[in-house]
């Protein structure tokens, strides 16, 4: 018999993947094409949609072209995305009304000051798990229906569609027929009740958003649609598309967090720590948030969740702009050649402060400076950082859920710098356990896709395919444990509400 393969578009925030996985969980092939980033005004960030699907349709033609696997053989393919990021379009023409506003996008920050004001904020933490903040898609797609010229008028005439990611790959893969998203995406945008597993109408009537520019809401792991001919790709048409999720509880399922109170952290251009709650979803007090995981055999599972904006995207920047290290590999060599940071803390709120503060105004900021700091440094306080932050999330998520850690599954592309596990390890008392395969988020897609045709039976099969590369395990003394983690608490309050 021929091999089965699933195919994962992997969407991120700042490239476009596409991997291929045998039936083992294997990378069989994969490609990839970074995309330019634009920063209009200070605190905006935007994509242009059609880079970005022109970038993933880019990276299906090399993987296929690549020839390790014959397109026949490619049983489903399943979408994984960046979240939140807003994508309103013309659905006559296809064409996009306004670039992509991306998560990380701050433009809204002061419409959701007001909508707090207002007391809005209770009724948006009970109904879709979320806190009022610039970060979800609903601020993003009213900002566009008001500052898009003939916008509005053409969205309450039926004319336009929003989707995040998923939903404008989907929409394209098939030809214009399916307009979906599924529970994990839906739950990202400000308007979607999380217990009724529907629109809330109400919301979308604050918003002044029009009901019928939502896509249709589907579990993550069922047949959507079937792939389009596309030129120089006729070989994927009628593949079936079968699977979406977004990148972070991708990465759960991918990690095989199959059970309540397993959780991972995913260390990309932000990072994201979730903990599967199982089928009841847990209210946090700690600033968490709650939303879906997955929707699997008729089931939902729900999750709490906490971020950090900016993770591996603060190595990037001593790379590009502050041209510190040539590569990523750099600041993990300059890093091990100190003990520590020599009393330097970095906060790298470039974007505002994530949870457990939810902070919009907080601004990045380095304390401790003095003339015995060097760039070693300063790339061990940046890695630093990165750990700490995750830190705050796990403690915060542990006090909400009553769950104990015994262990966090890593994945992401910074996640394979051993000095930074071992530091993690070390601040949340905790094994960090490191896979072999830390595609994780495109994995948790190609799995939910086999799921939904065939090439895999159950979790349980799927579970067996992990393999671990690395468990770090914790090895600092709580004293002096405690006294960095208090000194980081010091250095964050200097970093708040710099901008207001």
């Amino acid at each position: 018999m021929a091999e089965k393969y699933v195919m994962a578009l992997d969407q991120g925030t700042t490239s476009s993947r596409v991997i291929i996985f045998n039936k083992k969980g294997e990378i069989v092939s994969k490609a990839q094409k970074e995309f330019p980033q634009h920063y209009p005004k200070n605190g905006w960030v935007e994509h242009d949609p059609n880079e970005i699907l022109f970038t993933e349709m880019e990276s299906i033609i090399e993987v296929i072209r690549e020839g390790a696997v014959n397109a026949k053989d490619i049983k489903a393919i399943g979408v994984t995305n960046q979240r939140e990021t807003t994508i309103v379009w013309d659905k006559n023409t296809g064409k996009p009304v306004y670039n992509a506003i991306v998560w990380q996008c701050r433009r809204t920050a002061e419409y959701c000051e007001q909508l707090k004001a207002e007391g809005l904020g209770e009724y948006i933490k009970e109904t879709t798990g979320l806190l009022i903040d610039a970060y979800f898609s609903a601020t993003k797609i009213k900002w566009i229906l008001d500052n898009v010229e003939g916008a509005r008028e053409k969205a309450e005439k039926g004319e336009l569609l929003f989707g995040t990611v998923d939903t404008w790959l989907i929409w394209n893969l098939t030809g214009g027929k399916v307009h979906v998203t599924d529970y994990s995406n839906a739950c990202r945008t400000m308007l979607f009740d999380i217990d009724k597993l529907q629109w809330d109408p109400y919301l979308c009537e604050k918003f002044d958003i029009p009901m019928c520019m939502l896509p249709e809401v589907k579990p993550s792991s069922c047949v959507y649609g079937y792939c389009a001919k596309f030129p120089g790709i006729e070989d994927i048409a009628g593949i079936p598309i079968a699977s979406s999720i977004g990148d972070q509880p991708g990465a759960l399922f991918g990690q095989g967090c199959f059970e309540e109170g397993q959780a991972k952290n995913t260390y990309g251009t932000g990072c994201f720590l979730l903990m599967n709650t199982g089928e009841k979803r847990i209210n946090s007090r700690s600033n968490l948030l709650t939303g879906i995981a997955w929707g699997l055999d008729g089931k939902v599972t729900y999750d709490l969740e906490g971020s950090a904006f900016n993770a591996g995207s603060v190595i990037k920047w001593l790379r590009d702009d502050l041209e510190l290290i040539a590569d990523a590999p750099e600041c993990d060599e300059l890093a091990m050649q100190v003990e520590n940071t020599n009393g330097l803390y970095f906060v790298p709120a470039f974007t505002g402060l994530g949870a457990p503060y939810w902070d919009m105004y907080a601004r990045g900021c380095m304390i401790g400076l003095t003339r015995a700091i060097n760039k070693k440094h300063i790339c061990r306080a940046v890695l630093e950082s990165i750990t700490f932050q995750m830190t705050d999330l796990l403690e915060a998520m542990m006090k909400d859920s009553g769950i104990l850690l015994k262990d966090l599954r890593v994945d992401g592309g910074a996640s394979i710098s051993d000095i930074m596990m071992q530091i993690q390890a070390n601040m949340t008392g905790v094994n960090v356990n490191r896979p072999k395969n830390r595609e994780a988020t495109a994995l948790g897609a190609a799995y939910l896709a086999g799921l939904a045709t065939g090439v895999w039976e159950s979790t349980a099969e799927i579970e067996a395919n992990r393999q671990v590369d690395k468990i770090f395990v914790p090895s600092m003394p709580e004293e002096e444990r405690n006294k960095i983690y208090a000194n980081w608490k010091r250095a964050v309050e200097r970093s708040r509400n710099w901008e207001r």
